[in-house]
Parts: structure tokens; C-alpha cells; sequence
């Protein structure tokens, strides 16, 4: 019966990735089999988390968080949770050794949107760090199936794939973030005052990210390859978006990428992996 426990706990996962995003769930879906659950675990989780700082604005976020934190590692510690989200993850933790430490951080960059309004350049890097960067990195411990070398050789261009998508996020989600949450993460950037080029030398931090990504994720192994890729080329569809529009106008709109040119996207890239191109 434990077998169908942990069974029901990892759909739950995948439910949660389905109804929060398409991009990912397209993502995941492109991945080998035995990743999918694994990568929907980690999602699950992360969004959850996501959704107490940013979304539960009647209730007591701070003790939502704190709670959520210690039922995360009694879950890791115990090997059980009732909880079906935790039980997936901790699951995944547990097997394929993901560190403390990168639980850790990403939870306390969870904690930092709880009080932090403006970031300086240090917390700007140790948010991204915490929220995107350790993200990435567990989903290469699952992609590495314990090969520790393969995982250190690749960790950094993990860690640029993540900041990249953290950074879009920022650049889309500028006007909800400053009007809705109070918040700027760009440090030394004025959203009132949001201008050229201080737009201009995001963009170029950002590409660069994609840059040195782009070379870890053609070394992925094959089963990851094309559902990194393709999150990497929606991502990268969406910043080149961004980068078209005026200052201005990211200040009022939130760019998209619609559906049927995602499903356009993963058309491509399916082509370019049975080709061996990827």
C-alpha cells in the first residue's frame, strides 16, 4: 500500500505543475520517463512555496512559511508526510540526495519576499540564488542519477539557466511585482524611472546567462536534453519579446508567449532532437 501512497502523492505533484504552468508541464513531458514524477516532485514543492509569499494575502504568511519549512524537513527527516506535495518531494530528496543546503536557500528566498522590498546587489544575488539558481540545481541531481561528476561539471551552467529565467520573470512580471507586492529586484533600478538603458544592461546580463547555459544543456544527458532545451527556448522566446517592446510599455503590460506557439516550439525542438541537432 505504500507503493500506491507514494504513487497518489507524486500525481498530486503532477497536477499542481499542469494547472500552475504549461511551459513546464510542456517541458517535463519531453523529458526521458523516469524523470517526469522526479521533476514534477521538485515543481510541485517550489510552487507551493512560491504561493504562501505571493498569494495567500489574508492569511498569516510568516507562520504559513515557518510551518511549511519544518514540516519539509520533519517530511525529509521521518521519510513520510500526510502532506501529498511534501511526500513527493521529500521522495525525491531522499533518493537522489539533493543537499540541505539547497533546500535551505531556496526557502530562505522565500522568507526574503516576505520582508524585503528593494534588493541591493548582494541580496539581488543571493535571492536569485536561492529562488532560481538551487532550483535548477536539483533538477540536475535528478538528471544526473548520482553521477557526481557529471553534476559538478555541469552545476554552473545549471546555475545560469536558472538565474536567466529568474531575471525574464523579473523583467515580465516588473509592473505586478512593483503595484501589486511592492517590490524591486533589480537593484539601483526605479520602476517610476525605468528607462533605456537601464533596460538596455538587464537585457545584457540576461544574455549572457543564456549564453553560458546554452553549452551545459548540450552536454545534459540525452534523456534531459530536450525538455531543458525547450524550456530554454520558450524562455529565450519570451526575453526576445520583452526586448522588442519599449521600457515603457513593460511597465504597463505583461509579455506572453501564447499557447499555440509554445506547442510550436516543442514541434521544433522535437525535430531538432530526432535529428540529432540537440
Amino acid at each position: 500500500m505504500m507503493a500506491l501512497f507514494n504513487k497518489t502523492a507524486l500525481e498530486c505533484s503532477k497536477l499542481i505543475t499542469e494547472q500552475y504552468s504549461t511551459s513546464f508541464t510542456l517541458g517535463i513531458k519531453t523529458l526521458d520517463r523516469k524523470f517526469h514524477l522526479p521533476i514534477y516532485a521538485i515543481y510541485g514543492f517550489v510552487r507551493y512555496a512560491d504561493e504562501i509569499v505571493d498569494t495567500f494575502h489574508d492569511y498569516d504568511k510568516k507562520t504559513l512559511l515557518l510551518r511549511f519549512k519544518h514540516d519539509t524537513y520533519q517530511a525529509i527527516e521521518e521519510g513520510i508526510s500526510l502532506n501529498p506535495i511534501l511526500q513527493s518531494f521529500q521522495l525525491v530528496v531522499n533518493e537522489y540526495k539533493i543537499e540541505h543546503e539547497l533546500i535551505e536557500a531556496f526557502l530562505k528566498s522565500m522568507e526574503m519576499d516576505l520582508y524585503y522590498q528593494d534588493y541591493d546587489a548582494k541580496g539581488y544575488k543571493e535571492y536569485i540564488y536561492g529562488s532560481a539558481e538551487v532550483v535548477g540545481l536539483m533538477c540536475l541531481r535528478v538528471f544526473c542519477e548520482g553521477d557526481l561528476a557529471e553534476f559538478d561539471r555541469l552545476r554552473g551552467a545549471a546555475c545560469k539557466l536558472g538565474s536567466a529565467f529568474q531575471k525574464v520573470n523579473f523583467l515580465r512580471d516588473l509592473k505586478s511585482d512593483f503595484v501589486d507586492r511592492g517590490r524591486t529586484y533589480f537593484p539601483g533600478v526605479d520602476f517610476k524611472d525605468f528607462g533605456v538603458e537601464a533596460k538596455r544592461l538587464i537585457e545584457a546580463d540576461i544574455q549572457q546567462d543564456f549564453d553560458e547555459a546554452y553549452i551545459g544543456i548540450m552536454n545534459l544527458p540525452r534523456g534531459a536534453r530536450m525538455g531543458v532545451y525547450l524550456a530554454y527556448i520558450y524562455y529565450q522566446t519570451l526575453f526576445n519579446k520583452i526586448k522588442q517592446l519599449s521600457a515603457t510599455r513593460i511597465q504597463r503590460e505583461r509579455v506572453r508567449v501564447p499557447n499555440p506557439q509554445k506547442f510550436a516550439l516543442l514541434a521544433q525542438t522535437y525535430v531538432k532532437y530526432r535529428l540529432n541537432v540537440l
